[in-house]
């Protein structure tokens, strides 16, 4: 078996410790010692990508969100899906994952972050959206494992209800939300539903159609009218 690499370590705003490992060709990014996410399960991540742009990719210069970079998987996804007017923001959090895309990561993916059509944002995906009323076409959201926090206690605020209320602001009429999960939520595709939300909830395999965990994809479309 060949020894694990460290590739890079970094800090988390809260202070847990996390650390980009290689093991022959598997990368693995880990917090406090627990794996958050490996190269080899992105099916769940390109298939959220392909649920928040059914409808955005048809349309003239459409204008996307993702929040959280993780490997670049999501983001390459987006692109390939967007036409060449498109203009993607990608926020991420931790200075040091951007590094990484930019550096061992980056061939994983095809280099997202080399596309014109990005604009990076380092920092808080939240703030993104509170100051981004009627920006979006489809907001893509792959921080943490999803409404139950893994890394950040502060990522819940993207997921509470004034965290949807801004989503579902930062949305143009007929927007997608869609939302990465680890789990199941039932509570958290109520809160979807309850902020005007027309919701869908699909189950997908880490890797599609060659298995490994399920994960969920909330989808919210902006149809409907927020409650006050």
């Amino acid at each position: 078996m060949k020894p694990t690499e460290v590739l890079g370590k970094a800090t988390t705003p809260e202070g847990d410790a996390m650390r980009l490992t290689r093991r022959d060709t598997e990368y693995v990014i880990l917090v406090n010692g627990k794996p958050l996410m490996s190269s080899r399960m992105h099916g769940s991540e390109e298939e959220l990508a392909a649920i928040a742009c059914r409808d955005a990719r048809t349309r003239r210069q459409p204008r996307v969100l993702v929040g959280g970079l993780g490997m670049g998987f999501s983001l390459r996804a987006t692109l390939d899906l967007l036409p060449a007017d498109a203009l993607v923001t990608v926020s991420e959090l931790v200075p040091a994952v951007v590094e990484w895309n930019r550096g061992p990561l980056a061939p994983l993916a095809g280099s997202p972050l080399d596309d014109p059509r990005v604009l990076l944002e380092v920092g808080d995906v939240g703030a993104v959206l509170r100051k981004a009323a009627g920006r979006f076409d489809a907001i893509l959201l792959d921080v943490d494992n999803g409404p139950e926090p893994f890394t950040t206690n502060a990522n819940s605020s993207l997921y509470d209800n004034a965290g949807v209320a801004a989503a579902y602001a930062a949305l143009r009429k007929g927007g997608t939300l869609a939302v990465w999960s680890a789990w199941e939520d039932r509570k958290f595709e109520q809160r979807l539903s309850y902020h005007g939300f027309d919701v869908t909830v699909t189950r997908v395999r880490a890797r599609l159609k060659k298995g490994g965990p399920r994960h969920t994809i909330f989808a919210g479309v902006k149809t409907g009218v927020p409650r006050s």
